[in-house]
């Protein structure tokens, strides 16, 4: 487990401005139409959590993987008013799937900019559903504040999950650590009763060879 912690206290170890800088810009280009594919900015942001130490550094990482999360769905939202249903023929959306953007389009179709809120905790979804909800034509005033939401909460979440898994692996490796040494205390002392009662049973048998 101890290879573990060191991983964590390393990442913990890396200037902070450093930490954020990578988180934030990941985030970014995760939340910008497609780009989620190539940049594993969910993933960058749970490991990147497990620094999260303290309120002051939760408050920070929010604030800035909020808007970071933000700005990623407002481009995809602009990319999508500017070249409309000509994106879903494009090479990218063609590799990620079309099907992904027809049920992202659904999606707007039936929730509105509830869609918006909801597809950010959908995988895949969430990455085509800005440029989506700019091709359908939905306003600007209803697509960011459904967006401000979602990313808030949707940050929030991820960075108290990741800050719970790194004070986890700490807390598992010292109960871990802690059992060994009750392990090797037990085994000494199992050891010392057997030494003890060979040595028992071989004066034991001597005297009684002694006597015959």
């Amino acid at each position: 487990m101890s290879f573990l912690t060191d991983a964590l206290e390393g990442l913990a170890g890396l200037p902070q401005p450093a930490v954020l800088a990578v988180t934030g810009a990941l985030t970014l280009a995760e939340c910008t139409l497609g780009v989620g594919f190539l940049a594993p900015g969910e993933s960058a942001l749970l490991l990147a959590s497990t620094t999260v130490t303290s309120v002051p550094r939760f408050l920070v990482m929010w604030l800035v993987v909020s808007v970071c999360a933000i700005a990623g769905d407002s481009i995809g939202y602009h990319l999508g008013r500017r070249f409309g249903d000509r994106l879903r023929d494009s090479r990218l959306v063609r590799k990620v799937g079309r099907q992904h953007w027809d049920k992202a389009a659904e999606l707007l179709r039936t929730r509105g900019a509830w869609a918006v809120f909801v597809a950010r905790f959908m995988p895949v979804v969430r990455t085509l559903v800005p440029a989506s909800a700019g091709a359908s034509g939905m306003e600007y005033r209803r697509f960011l504040p459904a967006s401000v939401a979602g990313a808030v909460c949707w940050s929030a979440l991820h960075i108290g999950i990741g800050s719970a898994a790194g004070a986890s692996a700490k807390y598992v490796e010292s109960v871990f650590n802690g059992a060994m040494w009750v392990l090797l205390a037990i085994a000494v002392v199992i050891g010392a009763v057997v030494v003890l009662r060979r040595r028992r049973q071989a004066t034991e048998t001597r005297e009684l060879e002694e006597v015959a």
